[in-house]
């Protein structure tokens, strides 16, 4: 894995935001309008959500990591290793509907897409399996990612993660011996543990995704 060149990215993205302040002054314009299912503290909305987008962007080379390093230590490097690659040139190499996007702006699309990779490979193997390929829950941390983002870009970028996927597991991928065994390695106490290192992102700062409004209320 180049994390290395991943977090290179990030770190001149961060000195273009401190010259430039594109990204702050588009989440303080998007305050008001966003989704009202996501709740942030009112006393710093644009503090916590800025921190949002900044971890969910430097949260990818550190995930790509930690799943390499789960898979080798569980035997399944062969079934998440090109999963991590495809995650990692959506950064390095992103689509061309990302032409033109710089800084935090733009890599929270590409994050957007390395993210919603692992989640959508994972939807694929709990409808096959039961269990996803990588037990790690970004599915909130998406959603509120895919609002700030806005449709209908987000939903482009969707349409580009199904086409990667598509790509690279068909029926057959899930009916190999090697997969199968996977799925018993899985629940194997070092593997569960070693991903309970990474909680619910969106949780840990402070972002919350009300779905249901009218248990909100109560």
């Amino acid at each position: 894995m180049n994390t290395p060149a991943l977090r290179e990215l990030i770190q001149r993205a961060h000195q273009h935001e401190a010259a430039s302040g594109q990204l702050g002054r588009q989440l303080q314009a998007q305050l008001g309008r966003l989704h009202p299912s996501i709740r942030l503290p009112a006393d710093n909305s644009l503090g916590v959500l800025t921190g949002f987008v900044m971890a969910y962007i430097e949260q990818v080379p550190d995930v790509l990591e930690a799943a390499n390093q789960v898979a080798r230590e569980a035997g399944i490097e062969m079934q998440i290793k090109p999963v991590l690659k495809v995650a990692e040139q959506f950064f390095l190499q992103p689509p061309s509907l990302l032409t033109g996007h710089e800084g935090l702006d733009g890599l929270l699309d590409e994050a957007y897409l390395a993210h919603r990779l692992v989640e959508e490979v994972n939807d694929r193997y709990i409808a096959h399996l039961g269990q996803p390929l990588i037990p790690l829950d970004t599915t909130t941390a998406n959603l509120v990612a895919h609002q700030l983002i806005g449709e209908p870009f987000a939903n482009q970028l969707d349409e580009a993660v199904h086409h990667a996927v598509d790509g690279m597991l068909d029926e057959a991928s899930f009916g190999q011996g090697s997969v199968l065994a996977y799925r018993e390695r899985l629940s194997a106490p070092h593997t569960e543990a070693a991903w309970k290192r990474w909680p619910c992102l969106s949780r840990q700062l402070g972002v919350e995704l009300v779905l249901d409004q009218s248990r909100a209320a109560g």
